[in-house]
């Protein structure tokens, strides 16, 4: 499996005047067996490939290469992993929003952008959800 988890990087130019920075980070290629769906056979778990980007105003004093004055994508990805190992969820609508949501649960992250795709259901094909979702 390759789940890459990349660092923050500059996005939104305009914003990132206004700031003073603007971050983006990413969560690309996250794939994790769910219990997902509405369907008999989906209680068996299944394949999901999860990418998150979550734009983060950052304070405009440099972070002095320390996590506190970050977001860490590792707290996110195991509290992604924790949710998505809580039990059965039918929808991945349902499960893209929890994602928004514990991505957005920082004050200074301000969008996130979600996708859910189910790798088992279609041969041949990933199919899911992506989601924005703004503070």
């Amino acid at each position: 499996m390759d789940n890459r988890v990349l660092a923050a990087r500059p996005a939104a130019p305009g914003l990132a005047r206004e700031t003073g920075r603007l971050d983006r980070l990413l969560i690309k290629d996250l794939t994790l067996k769910a219990r997902i769906g509405i369907h008999p056979h989906e209680r068996e778990p299944q394949r999901v490939r999860i990418n998150a980007e979550v734009e983060i105003l950052g304070d405009p004093r440099p972070i002095g290469d320390d996590i506190a004055n970050v977001i860490s994508y590792e707290d996110l990805v195991a509290r992604i992993k924790g949710m998505i190992g809580a039990g059965h969820i039918n929808l991945v609508e349902t499960v893209a929003a929890r994602i928004a949501d514990i991505c957005l649960a920082d004050p200074r992250a301000v969008r996130a952008l979600i996708r859910v795709e189910k790798l088992d259901i279609e041969p041949g094909a990933a199919v899911g959800i992506e989601i924005e979702r703004l503070r």
